[in-house]
């Protein structure tokens, strides 16, 4: 696992964690890494005060339907799994929401630990999961 870095570091301080298909152009957005394995852990959210603000989902599923009542909040999503033509793909486009699609992880096993800050740029062609470093 990644360790959370502390922000304020310049652009050659950052690590690629993975990279993949972008939903659309959206620039660059910063937000806390959060892995989603299904239902239970978007209630879990819910359940919260903090809510999904501020919150980059993290799902294998292409499909990940169940993100449904919290992603007009979320500040991105990243899908381990699927294209931009796949449904979280297309809501993830439609919504503005920015998004990283079949994502594949720069060093395979290592993947930021939820909380972790996170910057998703969709500046290039490919959309990049990046983490300050020290």
């Amino acid at each position: 696992m990644i360790e959370q870095r502390l922000d304020g570091h310049d652009e050659q301080d950052r690590a690629e964690v993975g990279r993949g298909q972008k939903t659309y152009d959206f620039g660059t957005v910063h937000g806390r890494w959060r892995r989603f394995e299904g239902p239970e852990d978007v209630l879990d959210l819910m359940d919260g005060e903090a809510g999904a603000e501020g919150v980059v989902a993290v799902v294998r599923d292409a499909g990940a339907t169940f993100l449904g009542p919290i992603f007009d909040e979320l500040v991105g999503v990243v899908c381990t799994g699927g294209t931009i033509r796949s449904h979280i793909g297309i809501i993830s486009r439609e919504y503005r929401v920015p998004g990283v699609i079949g994502m594949v992880y720069a060093v395979e096993g290592e993947e930021p630990v939820d909380g972790t800050v996170v910057e998703l740029d969709g500046t290039g062609d490919d959309g990049i999961i990046l983490i300050p470093v020290r």
